[in-house]
């Protein structure tokens, strides 16, 4: 195993002055203008890019007493999907119980790595204290003691289906009170901390850090209220909670581990003495884990380690390492996804048709839709990249595969984006006598059983054939569920533009398994047609050209201040497309780089509301016909407008569907949706789309950001732009910003990689 340590939880502590604005939200996604962010993921005023979608500040919702004797709330519909997953997962393990543990690396060391490697081992075993294990020579080699098989997490943190005990919340509300900090916090910690929380937050102070939207400023407040005297910085547990909280930090900014240089910074940025003690300190008391992974050291562009072994000789010679500290719910995640994905690749395909039915359908296609099925009908992992024009490839393949008897399903990141895949069927010369077609879901409803073919008597899912479209937007976690629930010798197609923003959860999974090139990859050349087509293209190479568009396809509205951006967007989706495009105002959206700051998504839904549906907002903020962006759950926003409100909640039809939102939660997961943050587009187009930059939106760009918000148009693209040369700038010299993870070095070890 690559890692010593044990089991850890999420995050930890909070002062009332400040604490009752910043913790009443959900903590994944905070208000900010466009601002950097520091290389742990450390919130510093992030904008959407970097935190998990959904997950902001939200503005006018609906108000929700939190009393103690109120009954429990009615399940939502996130701790519904996680109820399910949760179940789903328990079988899968059974299936797996008979197989070996996680994935080894970290083996066939020597030298100072394999010395490294034995002291992590013999911290986990107890053998040793932490600094002492850090500091001496390792012992004698020995045989490492096999890792017991863990069990994986579901796709979201685990929520609890039930409210806390009154008593508790009245005693932890007691205890938050006398120390200064808002007592409605008192449901969230009793719900994070369990049955014994006032008694946990009394020990430790800073375990208020793991409430969600807890800032380490607020924890120490709490905790100098808490102990008085007793309160020092240089406290082992502040300086674990610290640890544990930066590396949550870190995942919502995609990183599922930190290597230890830039951890130990991002501790000493929080004042903590002695960042090196502190991650010692976590190691030992199994708050977080530590992973040894041997980097390569031959093939093309890398030079030989200095010293190594000649022909002939034992490699006794030291071997570069990189040492990562991580959370375990994500190393859980990329072992099972990297072993997930190795059955796939090694399994033999079903035999769903002959092998010349297969090449018969291959032929019968064009271009690389021929290469796909080709590809498709001879192993179980196939990767396939290409814009938005490109779908027709895989949507000709669900066909060929359906009319060979294969049980085919295809999955989307958004509702919004499985409905226009099915409009690609008008596209596809189909004959008179087809029809049925393949089926269509969307991924959190394949995998919480809300959707999809339903599962086998293991468990599995009940298919041959799956075809993930939006491949980018799975993070570590989905990935990983996704995978395990695929019975041997099934299909799986994984298809997706690797041109746009990366997924709001941890990992970079589409882009690391481009990058270990261990199963077949077919590119398509069908390229994005019109002006738009044209200009996102070139975006994708870092260019920013001007582009012919005779019929006013691309539209470029300069602005010299926020004010005028505000005013010119307003104008733009009330009448300007209206009127010179024929785009209603209904069928435009408007995408700028974050929620807050003086053109962010709060003040454009503000101004666009107060045009197109204004209203006193009788029902906490919104009114009946207000347009609106729901987010079951992290990563997740879905489309609709509020029909009404009543006890049950606030009524809301999204894509076609009735949803109920509790009142308790409009306020975490309902926001107006006239304007969206380009996280929140992912996987959707509109036929009209108006981009808003900012002057304070110059730091938050990047190419993939423009990319996939130019992206979003179909027919008209609107660019409000007040960044000057820093857009041009952004596109050519701003790639994706790097994200650390394991799931690259895990691949390795798991099959050779292909040219």
């Amino acid at each position: 195993m690559p890692g010593a340590g044990r089991r850890v939880g999420p995050g930890a502590p909070l002062s009332r002055s400040r604490l009752e604005h910043a913790v009443s939200t959900d903590p994944e996604t905070r208000e900010t203008s466009p601002q950097p962010e520091d290389g742990t993921g450390q919130d510093t005023g992030r904008t959407e890019a970097e935190t998990a979608p959904g997950g902001e500040d939200r503005d006018g919702a609906v108000a929700a007493p939190a009393g103690e004797g109120a009954a429990a709330p009615q399940r939502s519909e996130a701790e519904a999907e996680l109820a399910a997953q949760r179940i789903e997962r328990e079988r899968i393990e059974q299936r797996k119980a008979h197989k070996q543990g996680p994935v080894e690396a970290g083996t066939k060391l020597s030298g100072k790595a394999a010395d490294l490697l034995a002291a992590v081992r013999a911290v986990e075993s107890g053998e040793k204290p932490v600094p002492s294990a850090f500091r001496e020579p390792a012992p004698a080699p020995r045989r490492a003691a096999p890792e017991p098989e863990r069990p994986a997490r579901p796709v979201a943190p685990p929520q609890p289906p039930n409210a806390p005990g009154t008593e508790l919340v009245a005693a932890v509300r007691a205890l938050l009170t006398g120390a200064g900090a808002p007592d409605t916090l008192a449901p969230q910690v009793a719900a994070v901390l369990g049955e014994t929380a006032d008694a946990r937050l009394q020990a430790d102070p800073w375990q208020l850090l793991r409430v969600t939207g807890v800032r380490p400023e607020q924890a120490d407040g709490f905790a100098r209220a808490l102990l008085g005297a007793e309160c020092r910085p240089d406290d082992d547990r502040r300086a674990r909670a610290m640890t544990v909280w930066l590396l949550e930090q870190a995942a919502l900014a995609g990183h599922t581990a930190l290597e230890v240089p830039a951890l130990e910074a991002a501790l000493d940025r929080c004042s903590v003495p002695d960042p090196d003690a502190a991650v010692q300190s976590g190691i030992a008391e199994g708050e977080v884990l530590v992973f040894q992974d041997a980097l390569e050291t031959t093939g093309p562009g890398t030079a030989p380690v200095e010293g190594a072994a000649g022909e002939g000789e034992e490699e006794d010679e030291e071997r570069p390492v990189r040492v990562l500290i991580g959370l375990e719910r994500y190393a859980l995640a990329e072992e099972s996804l990297a072993d997930g994905l190795a059955r796939l690749i090694n399994s033999v395909p079903k035999e769903n048709g002959s092998a010349d039915a297969w090449e018969r359908a291959a032929r019968s296609a064009t271009g690389a839709a021929g290469e796909l099925i080709r590809a498709v009908a001879g192993h179980g992992l196939v990767l396939h990249t290409g814009g938005e024009a490109s779908r027709i490839e895989p949507a000709t393949l669900l066909y060929a595969a359906h009319d060979l008897g294969v049980r085919a399903w295809a999955a989307t990141h958004s509702p919004a984006g499985r409905d226009a895949f099915a409009e690609l069927r008008d596209r596809l010369d189909l004959p008179d006598t087809a029809t049925t077609h393949p089926a269509l879901t969307t991924v959190a409803g394949l995998l919480s059983g809300a959707e999809g073919p339903g599962r086998d008597a293991d468990g599995a899912l009940d298919l041959d054939l799956l075809v993930v479209l939006d491949a980018p937007q799975l993070d570590v976690e989905s990935a990983a569920l996704l995978t395990e629930s695929l019975p041997d010798g099934v299909r799986l197609v994984l298809s997706g533009d690797p041109g746009v923003l990366w997924s709001a959860g941890p990992g970079r999974v589409f882009a690391d398994l481009l990058t270990a090139r261990a199963c077949p990859q077919i590119a398509s050349r069908t390229p994005d047609p019109g002006p738009i087509g044209e200009l996102v293209s070139s975006v994708g190479i870092g260019e920013l050209p001007q582009v012919d568009a005779p019929g006013k396809e691309v539209v470029i509205v300069p602005v010299r201040d926020a004010g005028e951006a505000v005013h010119r967007t307003v104008q733009l989706v009330v009448d300007s497309v209206p009127r010179a495009i024929g785009i209603p105002a209904q069928e435009t959206q408007v995408i700028t780089p974050g929620h807050g700051g003086a053109a962010g998504t709060r003040v454009l839904n503000a101004a666009l509301k107060e045009r197109l549906n204004p209203g006193p907002g009788r029902f906490g903020g919104f009114d009946a016909g207000d347009r609106i962006a729901y987010s079951p759950a992290p990563g997740r926003t879905v489309q609709g407008h509020v029909v009404t409100a009543d006890a049950e909640g606030l009524h809301l039809e999204c894509s076609g569907e009735p949803v109920v939102v509790p009142k308790e939660r409009v306020d975490q997961t309902v926001r107006h949706g006239w304007a969206l943050t380009a996280h929140q587009a992912v996987g959707q187009r509109w036929p009209a789309v108006v981009v808003v930059l900012p002057g304070d939106a110059a730091q938050a760009l990047s190419r993939p950001w423009v990319y996939t918000a130019f992206g979003r148009a179909d027919r008209h693209l609107s660019v409000v732009h007040g960044v000057e040369q820093a857009l041009p700038r952004a596109v050519a010299e701003t790639p994706a910003k790097p994200r650390t993870t394991r799931l690259p070095l895990l691949l390795r070890g798991q099959f050779p990689t292909t040219g």
